[in-house]
């Protein structure tokens, strides 16, 4: 049976809006909880507060089956201070207020990139190791992240009599329809003549998700976890399963938007190089000048490296299956995008 009541943590966000949403479409009551309210909807009850507050968020979960944990600073903001305190002491306060408000169900957005360390990923499953080496400090705090969720699930009552099941979904490339990252950075890129370069040989395989996707593959997860389930305590990739050309992917994208393709090919190690030289220089200056390059050995990785994961542990354990096709995904977000930002 599904479960009625829930919040969702961040649920002002991007992602966050989108799991709102569904879940009001399959019949959820829902309570939102974020630092500020940046929409309304009478069906839905609003908190606003620190999350690492317990007064602030505990009243947001009281009378919840499930907490949907979505809360995630802006990972281009590079603050490494808001990053530990929302992802990692944020979160440690979002278990101890489920158990406190007796909430029995937590579903953490994790990320893929958890497993990731710059180099080339096929069909990654789950049982690879956390990176040693995280992409950058945001994917650090992540780990950290996902690790407090796993290790807290409890099935066994406690002195109290309470149990907490939860369960972690890593999605990967999310884009969809509001994505204030990844659709208005490339637009940008493009306008400043950036978006030509294609880095490597244009071959690596990405996994790129719609949101709706994202979202289906956390209510179904929520809807699995129950004592002695096989979803208790672990992790899941949720993708569109069809892993796609990281550049033509962005073609896609920069041509639906009226912008040029990329087609100039610029060597990976050359370019990778740079990138840390760069890096390396910006460390050196940094007690006279604080610089943020923009063009970083991370975003080189990523462009230019496979990352994709496989989804057949999720299909199997929780019967996920992506609700909305790639291409359909692509066209749907660039005819919202056009849609919003008409001249």
């Amino acid at each position: 049976m599904a479960l009625q009541k829930c919040t969702v943590i961040g649920g002002c966000g991007f992602l966050g809006r989108h799991l709102v949403t569904m879940l009001l479409e399959r019949g959820y009551q829902v309570n939102v909880f974020d630092i500020r309210q940046s929409w309304d909807n009478p069906k839905v009850r609003f908190f606003t507060g620190n999350l690492c507050k317990i007064e602030d968020l505990v009243p947001a979960l009281e009378g919840v089956d499930v907490a949907f944990h979505c809360a995630s600073p802006p990972y281009t903001s590079g603050d490494k201070k808001l990053f530990y305190n929302v992802n990692y002491l944020g979160t440690k306060n979002v278990i101890e207020c489920c158990k406190k408000a007796r909430v029995q169900r937590l579903v953490l957005t994790s990320s893929a990139s958890v497993v990731y360390e710059g180099r080339d990923i096929l069909n990654g499953t789950e049982e690879l190791p956390y990176a040693s080496k995280p992409i950058d400090y945001y994917t650090e705090t992540k780990i950290l992240q996902e690790k407090e969720v796993r290790k807290a699930c409890q099935e066994k009552p406690d002195s109290d009599g309470n149990i907490l099941l939860t369960v972690a979904i890593r999605p990967h490339g999310i884009f969809g329809p509001g994505d204030p990252h990844m659709l208005p950075t490339l637009v940008e890129m493009a306008k400043q003549g950036k978006s030509k370069f294609i880095i490597g040989n244009g071959k690596n395989l990405v996994d790129f998700t719609h949101v709706s996707n994202v979202v289906h593959g956390h209510i179904l997860a929520a809807e699995a976890l129950k004592v002695g389930s096989r979803v208790c305590g672990k992790a899941y990739h949720i993708t569109n399963d069809e892993p796609i050309y990281f550049w033509t992917f962005m073609t896609k994208m920069l041509t639906g938007l009226d912008y040029p393709a990329p087609h100039i090919k610029i060597p990976y190690l050359l370019l990778y190089v740079i990138a840390m030289l760069l890096q390396f220089l910006c460390i050196i200056l940094k007690p006279l000048i604080v610089i943020k390059p923009t063009f970083t050995p991370m975003r080189v990785a990523l462009a230019g490296t496979h990352h994709c994961y496989s989804c057949k542990k999720a299909k199997k354990e929780f019967n996920f299956k992506p609700v909305i096709p790639l291409e359909e995904a692509i066209d749907a977000t660039i005819k919202d995008y056009k849609s919003k930002h008409a001249q």
